[in-house]
């Protein structure tokens, strides 16, 4: 198969080889094809050219129709025939002038902020369109020293500078764009395009070894790919197979010792590249191992068939892997982490090196994947640029992480960079665009922490001490100035940058005077109330100072710390009584007891009056229920009026059970109330509580025991096997209006997998519940039915979760969003109700590229005038914040903040609730929703005896307790009917 390629060096006419396949099932189309064949071309005929400057004038390459420009001149043509970006006529002026505004807006809003990715991109694309050749390449230039640019901005950049090419010095500036390349990502397309146009230049002096050596970076590179390395092995001996096709014509007539020095050492180059690449696991290995025997005129050495055995075997461990990328979506974060844990128990630096490498192509926006690769760098490898390297990299991809920034001025202080480049890495840093206040406070404490290194304390003074100083008066007026003007805090509360000052000055530099005036100025900014600062200045004083000034720092420690002043007494009184004089006892004893009887005193009136706003609270609770009871009490009257006026028109010798049926409760009760098909038996009474009433059909207890066990039996029960809990989902807030909910839900849900059975809920009336249980065949389907939650069902968001038992599970919640912060994401409230999820995402799609919006509504799926926009990084969502934080929507000013959700209070347990003047009451008497408004007592206080809490009945909550008094005495037995005669008489 090789010989085939290498022999269309001399013969033009023959069909070169096809593109060899990069993955497991690459199938490549016509137009691949034949660029691939084109490609092919060039290279055999640039090889032969220099075949013929390395064999001699013994081969003509004239005779076989090659010259040395052909390679240059159809390279050129085949990277600006893929890569041209076509002639664009505009058909109307006005779509220039457009185009010339947008730049221009474009520049001007870079020139405010320079790490705007977006910005750059646009730019560049318009650029390119009008035909502005210096600018396109100058804004290219600008984003590549901000930003690591993709494999497609720089393969577009390398085949526009490719087409322009005219002479050496141009194929320089091609090579060093290239360099640039294949710097930023592990981008085999890049490294296979580089070998491909070094094999153009290998007319030239040293054009040779060149393209060697770029070869060999490129398998060093990304040759263990197991996927995409395969094309660069493939690329590289095709190469050294057509220079060994070129040479063999002649090599029957030179001497053995040039045929030595010439045909069989490039023969031996090419025995070696098989051999070496199937010692590696990649797919299609088989294939390259049946070329090898073809190609081969000796027998395959033992040592090369067990290497590729073995290799054989370390590719069906690393399939699953690979399968599971290939299967799954970008950005395949899981699973190139899955792969990473693998990769990194087996042990091998060069793979695991690989495997960050590819997962930070798709991921190079997750800061934390950085770190880990940063942080295996620093412990494992520690080589100096491949460390450095990964650290300049991480920084310009996540410039907004702290974290990085601070790992980077690490890194280079560890391989000993010189001072003026960490100081201009730190001043980047500064320029970055944190999105937090801390986060500089924290960058300022890297930096410091690095100059306080430099500096030799043996000295009085020296020029690193100085610089020490004024970093540190810089730092803190960088805080006060430019942090707190943009965050509206210092993002430094406690003062920990001068802490760190006052420690150095005291603990190094015997510098206590400037240390006791940075404690002043820490005093004065808020912190004098906190026991804790004082303490800390008492130490400091107690190791580097004196008794006097450890004294004066406790007794005002003592008159102005309102958190913890009984310890700050306790450590004076200790000190006193250790070093003190009489004197200066009685000073502290008495400077201390005034103190504690003040803050007593305090203390007592806070709590009063924290008493006083708690009773008004409950006043206007009590204020409120009441008139809550009020209003019910009308609009019940007002019912029952009403309805005194629709019986009025009714027979009056209707019966009692029959009005029951005609109208039933809105909550049923099965012990309570037993709707019963047969007609009342007994005497009737027509004078009832709110009107004229029917007789009551009351029989012996025990055959309303009966009738409700009966009505159970005959109700329809809902069976649920708790062992297929794994393979079920419990669906809720459906429309109650919904009907057939199994017929309108089974579509909806087949799309997630095959469905056993759907179980709607219905009420005792026969009234759909609104939830169900929907039952799949395995597992995998009920897991996606769960990407259903929220999702719009007739006007309202409907809710899935996992079917799980509460009862063995009392603590199991569904929340599927996050409630920690996320820099990414933003809150945004105060939107007016009518604004619709794509007029908002049309106004955030203007500050980043916006992954996820959500509108927050309640459960009928009405708006409350929240969302959350989740963008694709934290860069893009600081400058969302920025932008729309006050933004006017349709007469409704929002307000955006990044998503940082307040920590939910933990409900007081069931067990510390007191019943009202009562000892403890278990909360499950009350049922499971508490004791609400409507469950009332349907027993006559003349008939209420005492009874402990009883438990809940079967199937409703059960009725609270009644108070026991010293009145109350046990009532008579009496029958159903003098109860119904003593309900009526009320």
């Amino acid at each position: 198969m090789a010989t085939a390629a290498a022999s269309s060096a001399s013969e033009p006419e023959a069909e070169p080889k096809t593109a060899p396949k990069v993955g497991p099932k690459a199938e490549g189309d016509e137009d691949e094809l034949k660029e691939t064949r084109t490609r092919r071309k060039v290279l055999s005929r640039a090889v032969a050219a220099a075949s013929y400057k390395t064999v001699g004038p013994a081969w003509d390459p004239q005779e076989e129709g090659v010259s040395e420009s052909d390679g240059d001149e159809e390279y050129a043509m085949a990277s600006s025939a893929e890569s041209s970006p076509g002639e664009y006529e505009w058909e109307y002026d006005e779509e220039e002038e457009k185009n010339q505004l947008e730049i221009e807006r474009l520049e001007e809003q870079l020139s405010i902020n320079v790490y705007d990715y977006n910005c750059h991109v646009d730019l560049i694309r318009l650029l390119r369109l009008e035909g502005e050749l210096t600018k396109v390449r100058m804004a290219r230039q600008k984003m590549s020293e901000i930003f690591p640019l993709t494999e497609e901005l720089w393969l577009e950049w390398l085949h526009d500078e490719i087409s322009m090419a005219l002479d050496g010095l141009d194929r320089e500036h091609v090579y060093e764009l290239f360099e640039k390349a294949v710097k930023d990502y592990i981008c085999p397309n890049i490294w296979l395009e580089y070998g491909q146009y070094s094999v153009g230049g290998i007319g030239q002096k040293g054009g040779l070894e060149k393209v060697r050596s770029v070869f060999e970076r490129a398998l060093s590179s990304v040759g263990l790919h197991m996927t995409k390395g395969l094309a660069l092995w493939e690329a590289y001996r095709e190469f050294e197979s057509a220079i060994v096709e070129a040479a063999r014509p002649i090599a029957d007539f030179l001497s053995p010792f040039d045929r030595e020095q010439t045909f069989d050492s490039q023969l031996e180059k090419v025995h070696s590249l098989f051999r070496r690449q199937l010692a590696i696991p990649l797919y299609d290995m088989e294939a390259t191992f049946a070329e090898y025997e073809e190609w081969s005129e000796d027998p395959i050495p033992e040592s090369v068939i067990q290497n590729y055995n073995k290799a054989l075997q370390q590719l069906e461990k690393y399939k699953p892997y690979e399968e599971a990328l290939l299967q799954a979506e970008a950005p395949r974060l899981a699973e190139y982490q899955a792969y990473i844990d693998f990769e990194m128990k087996v042990g091998d630096p060069a793979r695991i090196q690989l495997i960050f490498e590819r997962a930070l192509v798709e991921n190079c926006l997750v800061p934390d994947l950085w770190i880990r690769y940063s942080q295996y760098l620093d412990r494992q490898l520690k080589v100096k640029d491949l460390v450095l390297s990964v650290h300049n990299r991480a920084v310009r991809n996540c410039p907004w992480t702290v974290a990085l920034w601070s790992r980077y001025l690490l890194a280079m202080e560890r391989y000993e960079v010189d001072h003026q480049t960490m100081s201009a890495t730190f001043e980047k840093a500064l320029n970055a665009g944190f999105i937090q206040a801390t986060d500089y406070v924290e960058i300022w404490q890297a930096y410091l922490d690095y100059l306080r290194r430099r500096v030799d304390f043996q000295q009085d003074s020296s020029k690193e001490l100085e610089e020490l100083r004024s970093t540190f008066t810089r730092a803190l007026d960088y805080l006060k100035q430019e942090v707190e003007e943009r965050f509206n805090e210092s993002g430094d509360p406690s003062c920990v940058i001068m802490q760190n000052w006052a420690r150095i000055e005291a603990r190094l530099c015997n510098n206590m005077q400037k240390a006791r005036e940075l404690w002043d100025s820490i005093m004065t900014k808020g912190n004098a109330k906190y026991a804790n600062m004082w303490l800390e200045y008492y130490n400091l004083e107690r190791a580097h100072g004196d008794t006097q000034h450890c004294r004066k720092a406790l007794h005002r420690a003592v008159q102005c710390t309102s958190d913890y002043p009984e310890h700050v007494c306790e450590v004076l009184l200790t000190m006193e009584r250790t070093e003190g004089t009489l004197e200066d006892w009685d000073i502290a004893v008495q400077k201390t007891e005034t103190r504690l009887a003040r803050v007593n005193e305090q203390r007592i009136k806070a709590a009063e009056k924290e008493a006083a706003l708690a009773q008004q609270e409950e006043e206007k609770a009590e204020q409120r229920k009441r008139a809550r009871a009020e209003k019910k009490a009308l609009k019940k009257k007002k019912k029952i009026r009403g309805g005194d006026k629709q019986r009025a028109d009714e027979d009056d010798e209707k019966e009692w059970g029959d009005d029951e049926e005609e109208q039933p409760s809105k909550r049923r009760r099965v012990e309570n109330s037993v709707p019963s098909a047969d007609k009342a038996q007994g005497t009737g009474v027509e004078a009832g509580l709110a009107g004229k009433r029917a007789p009551v059909d009351v029989g012996p207890p025990s055959k309303q025991k009966e009738k409700a066990a009966s009505l159970k039996r005959d109700m329809a029960k809902v069976p649920h096997d708790s062992s297929k809990d794994s393979i079920t989902v419990f669906v809720s807030n459906l429309p109650y209006s919904m009907g057939e909910p199994d017929v309108a839900l089974r579509p909806l849900f087949e799309t997630c997998g095959e469905v056993a059975e759907i179980r709607p809920i219905f009420s005792n009336r026969g009234d759909f519940r609104g939830y169900c249980y929907v039952e799949f065949k395995d597992e995998k389907s009920a897991l996606q039915a769960l990407e259903l939650d929220r999702k719009n069902v007739e006007g309202r968001p409907m809710f899935v979760s996992p079917c799980v038992d509460k009862s063995k599970n009392p603590d199991f919640k569904v929340f599927r969003y996050s409630t920690a912060l996320e820099k990414h994401k933003l809150f945004i409230s105060g939107l007016p109700f009518s604004c619709t999820k794509e007029e908002l995402e049309e106004i955030c799609k203007a500050h980043g590229t916006v992954k996820d919006l959500r509108l927050v509504t309640n459960r009928a799926g009405k708006p409350k005038g929240l969302a959350y926009v989740e963008y694709e990084n934290e860069s893009q969502a600081s400058q969302a914040v920025m932008k729309m934080d006050g933004m006017t929507i349709k007469e409704n000013v929002i307000k955006v903040a990044i998503s940082n959700p307040p920590q939910r209070k933990v409900p007081e347990k069931p067990e510390a609730r007191k019943a009202p003047g009562g000892p403890m009451v278990p909360r499950q008497i009350y049922g499971a929703r508490g004791k609400g408004r409507t469950q009332l007592s349907l027993l006559p206080r003349a008939l209420q005896r005492p009874s402990p809490a009883a438990p809940q009945t079967e199937n409703g909550p059960a009725p609270c307790p009644a108070v026991a008094t010293s009145a109350a005495t046990e009532a008579p037995k009496m029958s159903n009917a003098d109860f119904a005669k003593l309900l009526l008489r009320k």
